[in-house]
């Protein structure tokens, strides 16, 4: 496992749990309000190993109550399956964080029962995701992972962070068959510090307003077991 960034302990990032959360480096995905731009190259500075991560979890349990793994993406890392065999043997919840794109990772990990929770970022309509957030079509394995997420059985949220053009009153509608049956789904307010590309948000990019949040909401809230804004 290539680490980015170890948090020793968080309190939002795995929901009712204290977590430790780790940032695996390496995204394929080129999003320009990512908020995380030094994790998108697959090669980075590894600040911490798979050994001290493990090692803190040992001493700390009884303490923490799980591991939330973000990234990044985490499904890139060839180790992960490993990686989460060790931390599940330890007796901690996992919480995963992906994009979606590899869902036979995620088939997977599900198989296997390493995961306890899973949050999937929906940028877009899958359909849309190429060429500005991706440099290949992801529509079919998108829309594979959310399948499998919402028929898991395990604890899930869908999450949108609210830019134009990516996302609308509109493509919220054409995503409802999609989402249709999610545990949870959440809006997220844009957030303008450490932009991947703030170029974008010069020319055509923008945060969505709270009325034009609100009537995203509208439209999906009700095909949700519970719906958030953050």
């Amino acid at each position: 496992m290539i680490f980015g960034g170890f948090q020793k302990n968080s309190m939002i990032d795995f929901p009712g749990k204290i977590a430790a959360l780790v940032f695996t480096q390496g995204c394929n995905f080129h999003c320009p309000y990512c908020h995380n731009p030094a994790l998108i190259a697959m090669k980075g500075k590894q600040n911490i190993s798979e050994e001290e991560v493990l090692l803190f979890l040992k001493k700390r349990k009884g303490l923490i109550e799980g591991l939330a793994i973000t990234g990044g993406e985490p499904t890139l890392q060839k180790n992960l399956p490993d990686f989460c065999e060790k931390v599940k043997a330890m007796g901690f919840p996992i919480k995963l964080d992906t994009n979606g794109s590899r869902p036979e990772v995620l088939r997977g990990l599900l198989t296997a029962g390493l995961l306890d929770c899973i949050a999937m970022d929906i940028k877009t309509l899958p359909s849309e995701y190429a060429p500005l957030l991706s440099d290949h079509s992801m529509e079919h394995a998108l829309e594979t992972s959310i399948r499998l997420i919402i028929e898991s059985g395990i604890d899930h949220e869908f999450r949108t962070t609210c830019v134009f053009p990516f996302i609308s009153e509109e493509k919220a509608k054409s995503l409802v068959p999609l989402i249709r049956g999610a545990r949870r789904f959440a809006l997220q307010s844009f957030s303008d510090t450490s932009l991947y590309n703030p170029d974008f948000f010069n020319k055509k990019g923008r945060g969505l307003d709270d009325h034009e949040i609100n009537r995203i909401k509208t439209v999906l809230s009700p095909h949700t077991e519970s719906f958030i804004i953050r």
